[in-house]
């Protein structure tokens, strides 16, 4: 059966000023929503908002890390922060034997001709989609869209994965 995800990349706790709306979010009501719209979500967050943010995650919520191989480092910030953390609730996790197992970090480089604060790698975008354990029938709401690089993504990775199916089974 096809799954509703969503994926909330929002400015981090704090850092609104950095972004053109210049908007805290509230993420209590975020992930009030998220629970109740979604089958399943994932959240880019900022390790110092870990504390405030999973007590209002429920308990099956994962924290996975986009480790970051190269990172700005901060004059007097030591040490440095080179991973964010990423909440994951409702992904599917029951696999084959035969498929791969997904890895709860992901290591790849930052993006840094963006022109937009905070804006993810393609590798971050199919590692998230083989967090949630997206298939090519669920629908995934980019909430906050940035750069647009998950919706481009998604559209990279469903032309891949109808490359893997064979023809006459394509659209059942």
């Amino acid at each position: 059966w096809a799954m509703k995800y969503a994926y909330a990349d929002t400015p981090y706790i704090g850092c609104a000023k950095r972004y053109p709306e210049k908007q805290e979010v509230d993420h209590g009501a975020l992930l009030r929503r998220l629970c109740s719209d979604y089958d399943g979500w994932a959240l880019s967050c900022s390790t110092p908002s870990l504390r405030y943010l999973l007590p209002l995650c429920p308990e099956e919520t994962r924290v996975m890390a986009w480790v970051k191989p190269f990172a700005v480092f901060k004059p007097n910030v030591n040490p440095g922060y080179t991973w964010e953390p990423l909440l994951v609730y409702g992904a599917r996790t029951k696999r084959s034997r035969s498929e791969a197992t997904v890895r709860d970090w992901v290591s790849a480089g930052i993006t840094l001709k963006t022109g937009l604060v905070g804006a993810k790698p393609r590798a971050f975008c199919n590692w998230l989609f083989d967090a949630l354990g997206l298939l090519p029938d669920d629908t995934i709401d980019d909430l906050y869209p940035g750069t647009g690089i998950v919706t481009r993504t998604l559209a990279e990775w469903r032309d891949r994965y109808k490359l893997l199916i064979p023809a006459d089974e394509v659209g059942r």
